[in-house]
């Protein structure tokens, strides 16, 4: 896995995930601010703010650069983590006010991670309205402020 690129990442799916996760990673890379990298991190597509932007890295390992959104698929699921909205009380409200405009299923959410059990019911629109929300300037700011002061 160390060796893959996202779009191999990608290949190794079965066809049904393979085209739902080709569009979510258009739709991200259309709407991402500039300043984020694109790697495979944690195994999964991951968007970072790359140590040449935040040298301190991600505090768990500051060999790593700072995680900002990831996408998988998982046994059951594909799920979006995005650490902008479990960072920022406002970003997720927004988001969830959001949810039923785009999607008649009941939002499936974890703490960072909104899970798709059906590739169909992913809304593509809301996720590149979210991931446009952030730049990498914003993340490292909310980011100092969320979990480097808790760190000290």
């Amino acid at each position: 896995m160390a060796d893959l690129t996202v779009p191999a990442y990608i290949d190794t799916l079965p066809d049904d995930r393979k085209a739902a996760l080709k569009k979510l990673r258009a739709v991200i890379r259309k709407n991402l601010p500039k300043g984020f990298a694109e790697g495979l991190y944690y195994k999964m597509p991951t968007y970072v703010v790359p140590h040449s932007k935040y040298p301190k890295g991600y505090h768990c390992d500051p060999s790593q650069p700072l995680p900002f959104l990831s996408f998988a698929s998982q046994n059951n699921f594909v799920s979006l983590y995005h650490m902008g909205m479990y960072a920022d009380p406002a970003l997720l409200a927004w988001f969830q006010k959001e949810w039923p405009k785009h999607v008649s299923t009941k939002l499936d959410m974890g703490k960072s991670c909104v899970r798709f059990k059906k590739v169909e019911t992913i809304p593509y629109d809301l996720i590149g309205e979210l991931v446009g929300k952030m730049t990498p300037d914003d993340w490292i700011s909310l980011y100092e402020k969320a979990f480097r002061s808790k760190k000290s």
